[in-house]
């Protein structure tokens, strides 16, 4: 069967027409928010792999509505929207030995929270840490970010967070001491989705 040159034409100005509208969404998904307590600029597109970007895309699961769902290996947060759709997100992950599996539940979320760093983390490097021992107020420079989502198991906390992050190059990457960090227009965007109580689901690589 043969293609008309304007039906070429036509296909190619609605994929140029697709591309433009990704591109607008991307830049309005990570323009500047002025109105948080510690406003938060735009985050240049060239420092987030497209791929990375926050984006609606088809997802089957057998997990309901609402849940997190955390694939660790694959670098990838899946907040389950109905109908076989799912918001997903670049995140950054644990370095190996460093990382939550299994099955959690919000226990409490936070905007701009304190950071104190766990006596674990203290003994790992005292120089950087034992500092903050005290803890450190939420702000443009604390490591968790605009938000945080903290991962509990039967009432006890796990000490592990989703949370959002300053350094955009390190989605993607296994680097944090265990916590799923965020973009923290995505984690905002996160945050304002879950509630307390919903449930999370890691996932690790098969032994």
């Amino acid at each position: 069967m043969s293609i008309s040159r304007r039906g070429l034409l036509l296909g190619f100005s609605a994929l140029l027409a697709g591309c433009a509208d990704t591109g607008s969404l991307a830049r309005l998904n990570y323009a500047a928010l002025p109105d948080e307590r510690f406003p938060l600029p735009a985050v240049p597109l060239d420092q987030i792999e497209p791929e990375l970007r926050r984006q609606e895309v088809a997802y089957v699961s057998a997990t309901a509505p609402g849940t997190i769902v955390v694939d660790t290996p694959a670098r990838r947060l899946y907040y389950v929207l109905d109908n076989g759709r799912a918001m997903r997100y670049g995140i950054g992950v644990g370095r190996e030995g460093y990382a939550l599996a299994g099955n959690a539940y919000i226990g409490r979320k936070a905007e701009w929270p304190s950071w104190t760093p766990t006596p674990n983390m203290i003994r790992r490097d005292p120089g950087r840490n034992l500092k903050y021992a005290g803890g450190l107020p939420g702000g443009p420079n604390n490591p968790l970010g605009a938000r945080a989502i903290y991962l509990y198991r039967n009432g006890n906390d796990t000490m592990f967070r989703i949370h959002g992050t300053n350094q955009p190059r390190s989605i993607g990457h296994a680097m944090s001491s265990g916590c799923v960090r965020m973009l923290n227009h995505d984690v905002v965007d996160l945050y304002g989705r879950v509630k307390a109580g919903g449930q999370v689901v890691v996932l690790q690589a098969s032994a």
